[in-house]
């Protein structure tokens, strides 16, 4: 089970980092299966490097400070249905 309150914490730590480049970030999720929802805003919302960003910045950041986190995907990837 991912702790969504620490996720919280930790997006709230890699938000300034976007939000200079004009865009945002918000948390949708967490699920039981270490999968972390996101919404990229702004202009990271249909960049081409959002994938990227997703991989590289947000996933590392967030599988190395909270335990569970195995994934991290954009919130327009899932059915919510």
């Amino acid at each position: 089970m991912v702790d969504k309150v620490k996720v919280a914490e930790i997006i709230e730590l890699i938000r300034p980092q976007l939000q200079a480049d004009g865009g945002d970030i918000a948390l949708i999720d967490t699920q039981d299966d270490g999968t972390v929802v996101v919404e990229l805003q702004g202009a990271c919302k249909g960049c081409p490097m959002s994938q990227l960003t997703l991989a590289h910045a947000v996933e590392r950041v967030l599988k190395e400070n909270v335990n569970g986190v195995l994934r991290v995907i954009p919130a327009d990837d899932i059915d919510f249905a």
